[in-house]
């Protein structure tokens, strides 16, 4: 075998190689016949405990796959790419399905990789500002182009905003010295000529020279002297790059429709010993819930997945009713309702209705309440402008165009009261980052339950950077005496007050990371 390593290829019979394959393959067999008990071992344990950092109980961790849901297959899949000895770890979009002892156990895990003999390159997709902030490095990508970028993404926006300031005060002043050049070589060449003095004529097509040629950036993006070897790669016509401001961008903003004034006080939506169980022997899911929501309110939920938060939903929304306990709502209440799996019922709306679009579902759906010209600038305002909304059917559109097609189902029948599950799943960051804005400053009331803790620190704690001026930060402040701003977590079946709010509850994720993570 080994002396034909050294034969033509052409003189090696196909017997030959076969033979000689198949030999190889054998001693692999026996190979891993050896290695592979041991090692088999070493996996199943550390797959158990990636898997149970995931959320999975003891119970799932022995379900076949397939009786699981679609959420499940995704932290299984997870799961397994985290447990690849890779050189580069690619993960898009990790935190979606995941609850936030999920989300901050990731987050720690793989910034606990770095300490490995030979740490992989992790790629990161996410629109969760808290748990992108583990990376070193950015990568925006933005009008078809790349930025890199070293540091987290607060320095990124901050540096851009200067950026553009210092670019603007250069290109300001080097437009006055240009200026006056240009003013003088008129002067000398008109004084040349009229007086044949070619030294005067020759210094004008010098500055002119420089004027054209060596115009524009005098120092490289590092902050040393341009040097055109070195910063300007390939074939130009000058040797200075142009100062080119870039635009400012317009951010996203969406309003909020005004809500209707209720014609007497009292509360939207109220629950009194509120107690839920799926049927008569069943064990209960919530037990003695009280809860109130005004007009102005801001009602955070927080809890891990299965302990009760969509349930908790459904009785607000009247989906389903208590097994005992009341719940009533204001006889005038407008409520506005995001369910979890409203991208899924617009997906089945699609399937069923072959080519609806999302201004011929409006259309169907406001029944005169609205004219056309209204109804595509509803759809414009949230992201789903022209023929966007009027010629792609629902079935085509993204995720995220999904969610800006809900929300404008809830925003045209002006609801005092929106109801959030999950709403920025499938939304990308500057959306969510304007939802966050206008949920935070709405006069209505929100309850919102969500995983994303910057979304949940903006909208319902009122955390929001950049507040305006100081004008706008009095009458913020004299608002804010009349908002309720409270984050409930739900554990077994009960519902206890945050009092501050998403960083205890964190603090308690954390705890709980610890351990698992101690346990690797």
């Amino acid at each position: 075998m080994v002396s034909r390593l050294d034969q033509p290829e052409d003189e090696i019979s196909a017997d030959a190689l076969q033979t000689e394959t198949q030999e190889a393959a054998n001693m692999l067999a026996d190979l891993q016949i050896q290695i592979e008990p041991s090692r088999l071992a070493q996996i199943e344990v550390e797959a158990r405990k990636i898997l149970t950092g995931l959320g999975f109980t003891e119970a799932y961790l022995e379900k076949p796959l397939s009786s699981l849901s679609g959420g499940w297959h995704m932290r299984t899949a997870l799961a397994s790419a985290l447990l690849q000895e890779a050189d580069i770890l690619i993960l898009d979009e990790p935190t979606n399905f995941l609850d936030l002892l999920g989300i901050v156990w990731l987050q720690r895990y793989l910034q606990s990789l770095a300490d490995k003999e030979k740490p992989p390159t992790l790629i990161l997709v996410s629109h969760d500002r808290d748990f992108i902030s583990l990376c070193t490095d950015l990568l925006i990508l933005k009008d078809k182009q790349l930025t890199y970028f070293h540091g987290d993404i607060q320095t990124y926006e901050r540096s851009q905003s200067e950026r553009r300031q210092w670019l603007t005060k250069m290109k300001e002043a080097q437009d006055k010295q240009k200026a006056h050049m240009e003013k003088t070589i008129a002067q000398n060449l008109k004084a040349g000529k009229a007086n044949d003095d070619q030294n005067k004529i020759r210094q004008a097509k010098s500055r002119q020279k420089k004027l054209d040629d060596r115009w524009g950036m005098q120092v490289s993006a590092k902050g040393t002297r341009f040097k055109l070897n070195r910063d300007l790669v390939g074939f130009f016509l000058t040797s200075r790059e142009g100062i080119d401001i870039p635009p400012e961008q317009r951010p996203v903003i969406i309003s909020l429709p005004e809500p209707p004034e209720l014609r007497f006080p009292g509360s939207l939506i109220s629950l009194e010993k509120a107690s839920y169980r799926y049927a008569p022997r069943s064990p209960l899911i919530l037990q003695d819930i009280t809860l109130t929501v005004g007009m102005g309110d801001r009602i955070g939920i927080l809890g891990l997945n299965g302990a009760g938060k969509s349930t908790l939903i459904k009785l607000l929304v009247e989906e389903s009713a208590p097994s005992s306990g009341t719940v009533t709502a204001h006889p005038r209440l407008r409520l506005g309702y995001y369910s979890q799996h409203a991208v899924e019922e617009l997906k089945s709306i699609g399937r069923t209705e072959q080519g609806i679009t999302s201004l011929a579902l409006l259309t169907k759906e406001v029944d005169g309440a609205l004219n056309e010209g209204e109804i595509r600038g509803l759809l414009g305002t949230l992201g789903l402008p022209g023929r966007l909304a009027s010629d792609v059917p629902i079935s085509k559109l993204s995720g995220g165009q999904l969610v800006r097609c809900q929300l404008a189902r809830l925003f045209w029948k002006h609801p005092q009261c929106l109801i959030l599950d999950e709403v920025t799943t499938h939304l990308d960051y500057e959306t969510v980052t304007a939802l966050r804005e206008a949920l935070n400053e709405w006069e209505g009331a929100v309850v919102l339950v969500s995983h994303d803790r910057w979304f949940m620190r903006g909208a319902i704690e009122g955390q929001i950077e950049d507040q305006g001026d100081d004008e706008d930060e009095d009458d913020e402040e004299e608002e804010e005496t009349m908002r309720r701003r409270i984050v409930y977590r739900i554990k077994g079946g009960g519902i206890t007050e945050l009092k501050n709010g998403v960083e205890d509850f964190e603090r308690v994720m954390e705890k709980r990371v610890k351990k698992l993570l101690d346990a690797l």
